[in-house]
């Protein structure tokens, strides 16, 4: 009979998991608390139109997540850009462009970074300083876990104007906190790999359908199809060790005996239901933090913004999408505005919300002026991320746990990433492949 895997949770890094041991032949369970799958990613219905939780995009550099895309069926769901394209507006001066060129890396942008409008020359001329300095580090250096991305920003003579101008275009967005709090190891990760080694790693790419369909529906799909005993609105109270060294999941409706666990819950959960003897320090990854991420739904009586998704800088406003096909919408426009690192308004009436912010988009777009609103949603993820500053690499453990046969998973755990859909996969694959070869199922793997 084949050794049976349990899964514990059913996001991304789960469904990596279950997948990854269900292709290798083992028999998997997987749990899941909520009656979806999906984790971070999930849609709802509101007024007959279709939102997703957060607008999530992922890169072309983002091969584990692509991958995942294509085992559950969803590839076709997904749109990817030709090339590197996005405009970047600035109320009252303008849209300029960051574009990639047909040239090798890092020469692929040098064009566009040169005519970057909204930094001054002498602005322009020092990025190249940061940018050969970034080329320079050693992403395997434990020391770049122990200062901000800002400061090392500053260090090599980038104004402030440039880091909200720029960089944090880049970094508020991939790791959740602007440079000034950012910790300099995953900042850095972020350009170096999608932006200055190969010139298409930074193409981006989002779910054209909502996220509901594409990751929880798309998913439980492959998961059946694969074998995969799927078991949602299933909540799981903790894990055990049986005096042979198996371990007994508790769940509702009956404990659950398993030859392998992979637990792929939050880094609180999986603190919480981890058994002591995983890991007597797991208060280091309890502790990790959490940031918010604000997501705005804004439903206008006809289009105002003229491309897919923009950048702002100069406003409150820093990323939007045009999300009117995904909504069902057909007439007007949805546009969809992320806030990353949303401390400031996390906790902020949706009323006050509103009022800020359809202000700031008139701002941004001038055809937002004369349009009405006919709808404003707001959905808030009070710990969409693990909080990415300086120190927390080492509080992020890596897939092997002190039991043999227990498995951690998550976009929180050591993937190298920071906290992604790209990292989630990534972990989930690996703490499959961890199972696996406990289980002789496959070769043993690296920590």
């Amino acid at each position: 009979m084949s050794r049976r895997v349990v899964v514990v949770g059913g996001g991304l890094a789960g469904c990596a998991a279950a997948l990854t041991c269900a292709d290798a032949g083992a028999r998997v369970t997987l749990l899941e608390a909520r009656r979806r799958l999906g984790g971070a990613t999930y849609s709802f219905q509101r007024d007959g139109l279709w939102f997703d939780n957060g607008q999530h995009v992922h890169l072309r550099c983002c091969t584990a997540y692509r991958a995942f895309i294509d085992r559950i069926g969803a590839s076709g769901m997904v749109a990817m850009q030709r090339r590197l394209e996005i405009p970047v507006i600035r109320p009252g001066h303008g849209v300029a462009w960051i574009k990639r060129a047909n040239l090798p890396a890092p020469l692929h942008l040098a064009r566009s970074l040169g005519a970057y409008r909204h930094l001054s020359l002498v602005e322009r001329m020092q990025l190249g300083r940061a940018l050969v300095g970034l080329m320079r580090l050693d992403l395997g250096d434990a020391s770049l876990d122990a200062q901000t991305f800002g400061d090392w920003l500053r260090a090599r003579g980038q104004s402030d104007r440039s880091l909200e101008a720029l960089w944090d275009l880049i970094v508020l967005p991939t790791v959740n906190l602007p440079s000034a709090e950012a910790s300099l190891s995953l900042a850095a990760m972020v350009f170096k790999v999608g932006l200055l080694r190969d010139r298409s790693a930074a193409d981006m790419g989002y779910t054209t359908t909502t996220l509901g369909r594409a990751h929880s529906d798309q998913g439980l799909r492959a998961l059946r199809a694969a074998g995969v005993d799927v078991q949602l609105g299933v909540a799981v109270s903790r894990i055990e060790v049986e005096p042979g060294g198996e371990l007994r999941v508790r769940r509702q409706g009956g404990d659950l005996a398993a030859d392998a666990v992979v637990l792929a819950a939050p880094h609180p959960q999986a603190a919480r239901l981890a058994p002591a003897a995983a890991d007597p320090d797991a208060a280091r990854f309890a502790d990790l933090g959490a940031v918010p991420i604000v997501n705005l739904h804004v439903i206008y009586d006809r289009p105002v913004m003229p491309y897919p998704f923009a950048a702002g800088v100069g406003t409150p406003v820093q990323w939007v999408f045009d999300r009117t096909e995904a909504a069902g919408l057909s007439e007007g426009q949805a546009l969809a505005v992320s806030l990353s690192g949303a401390v400031a308004y996390a906790q902020v009436p949706t009323e006050d919300l509103r009022q800020q912010f359809v202000a700031e988009l008139a701002r941004v777009f001038p055809r937002a002026r004369e349009a009405q609103v006919r709808g404003f949603y707001v959905t808030r993820e009070h710990q969409a991320t693990f909080r990415q500053a300086p120190g927390s690499q080492a509080r992020r453990p890596g897939p092997r746990t002190a039991l043999p046969n227990l498995f951690l998973a998550g976009a929180w755990t050591d993937t190298g990433w920071p906290a992604t859909m790209e990292g989630a996969v990534r972990s989930g694959n690996r703490a499959g492949e961890h199972a696996l070869a406990a289980l002789g199922l496959s070769t043993p793997v690296e920590a």
